[in-house]
């Protein structure tokens, strides 16, 4: 697909496809380096975190949103290391396509990340009543997102709902082991 071009599948998803540099739903806050090694850093820390959850024999649904989470970094990280060494650069007029290495849109680690999925549920006008923002147009849910970013957020979203609790036990619990030690 060209850059920013789009396929209609209904008029509440579209497959739309954009690329960028920062975090997820094209969030941007950190330079690009920092980012990325940040990723790297995270993404080592929770390989090692479900290994000694799966060793340790934790809920299964626990362990199911971790390894989401971290396969959804993964993705995003395999993305923006390696796709500025490996392909050119999509424009309006040019697709993407493979190339020998050095003759990439960027270097190692300065990849952007692709997405691809956009889902305008509400796509309307705000009423000319309402202050300040009456007229304007207004989209319910705007952001363009890959399936990488919606593996972070279903972990992240199943672990608030279902193991908050779980979370804050095992961390009271390890404080209370902590304590007993100490005395």
């Amino acid at each position: 697909m060209y850059w920013h071009e789009s396929i209609r599948i209904t008029d509440w998803f579209y497959i739309y496809f954009t690329e960028n540099n920062g975090m997820a739903f094209g969030m941007e806050i950190f330079g690009k380096l920092f980012l990325t090694l940040f990723r790297i850093g995270a993404v080592i820390f929770g390989s090692w975190y479900l290994h000694s959850i799966i060793k340790r024999k934790f809920k299964v649904g626990y362990i199911v949103c971790i390894a989401l989470i971290l396969a959804g970094a993964i993705g995003n990280i395999i993305d923006s290391v390696f796709y500025g060494v490996i392909f050119n650069a999509s424009t309006h007029s040019q697709i993407a396509s493979f190339v020998p290495y050095g003759e990439g849109y960027s270097t190692w680690f300065y990849g952007r990340v692709v997405d691809m999925f956009y889902f305008p549920i509400i796509d309307t006008n705000w009423p000319e009543w309402i202050p300040f923002i009456g007229g304007d147009h207004f989209i319910f849910f705007s952001p363009i997102f890959n399936f990488a970013d919606a593996a972070i957020s279903c972990g992240m979203i199943a672990l608030l709902i279902f193991y908050s609790k779980y979370l804050s036990d095992s961390y009271h619990h390890h404080h209370e082991e902590k304590k007993k030690e100490e005395e």
